[in-house]
């Protein structure tokens, strides 16, 4: 049994909003923690719409089960742009999900990453082997892999320590009022949609530096470089929309515009370097834009 006091922001929330705020489990397992009278507040259980007060106790008499591994799929394409015995660099295609999660059980590129490298199961995060960092499903570009536990280990305390260059480029609406900057605010969870992120008190430290690669006119938008300080979900895209300026096509944060129509977010993660975790030598990797990116800015 666990035992989580509510803190003051999360006041007057429901105990399953409430609960996949302070766990991470989702909502359809909380729910089913309280039909089975698993979640006690002050000492009696909890239907999911129960309102919190700030210091109530919540206590939890089981978890969810932990979700099975992931399983390989040869039906799942990697396209790989390094691979040796400690790191697998892959270019992502936009539409492809990293690792299986709610509602995407199958079908994510670690389902591939296992069908063609199957050591990789042993790899860090058993519900994610081998990730070290994530691209969003409608972002694509370059990812590093780690192969082994020692060179997972490595890279993602390169990756706390901010020594992985990530660069992405951007198409952002309207015109920025300085040829570069740095956008630092803290990104949680939106309260009133929780598949969307903000900027928010309490958030999580969050920063994202760029640089003007190209300004256009009718419509007036603007190509960005991007790098990522920190890597927060949907870190750019929240910051970016936050500054008045929404990246094209990007529905769920306002960019989507009939004037410039684009069925994904124009973000792709374009350089990635690194120092190798097994031989310390630098590594760097730049993948061009896909082709619907392309094309855009071809009309442009």
């Amino acid at each position: 049994m666990s035992e989580l006091e509510v803190p003051a922001a999360l006041a007057g929330e429901r105990v399953d909003r409430a609960l996949a705020t302070l766990t991470g489990w989702s909502r359809s397992e909380i729910s089913r923690l309280c039909d089975a009278g698993d979640v006690l507040v002050t000492g009696r259980p909890a239907a999911k719409s129960h309102r919190l007060a700030a210091g109530d106790v919540i206590e939890l008499l089981s978890e969810p089960e932990p979700p099975a591994p992931p399983g390989p799929d040869p039906g799942v394409a990697v396209d790989t742009r390094h691979v040796d015995d400690d790191v697998i660099v892959v270019a992502k295609p936009a539409g492809l999900v990293v690792h299986p999660g709610a509602g995407h059980s199958g079908g994510t590129l670690v389902n591939g990453l296992l069908a063609a490298f199957p050591d990789l199961e042993r790899v860090g995060d058993r519900a994610r082997p081998g990730i070290v960092h994530r691209l969003d499903r409608d972002t694509s570009g370059l990812m590093v892999v780690a192969r082994t536990e020692a060179a997972y280990d490595a890279l993602v305390d390169a990756m706390i320590r901010r020594e992985v260059d990530r660069r992405y480029t951007a198409l952002v609406w309207g015109r920025l009022d300085a040829p570069r900057g740095a956008i630092d605010a803290p990104i949680g969870r939106s309260t009133t949609r929780r598949t969307r992120m903000a900027v928010r008190e309490g958030g999580r430290e969050a920063r994202t530096s760029y640089e003007v690669a190209r300004e256009f006119d009718d419509p007036t938008v603007t190509l960005l470089e991007c790098r990522l300080e920190t890597g927060r979900t949907h870190q750019i895209r929240v910051h970016l929309a936050a500054i008045g300026h929404p990246v094209v096509g990007d529905a769920a944060y306002r960019g989507a515009r009939s004037s410039l129509p684009l069925a994904r977010p124009f973000l792709h993660a374009a350089a990635l370097a690194f120092d190798h975790p097994g031989t310390g030598q630098p590594m760097r990797f730049e993948e061009p834009l896909p082709v619907e990116l392309a094309s855009v800015l071809d009309r442009l």
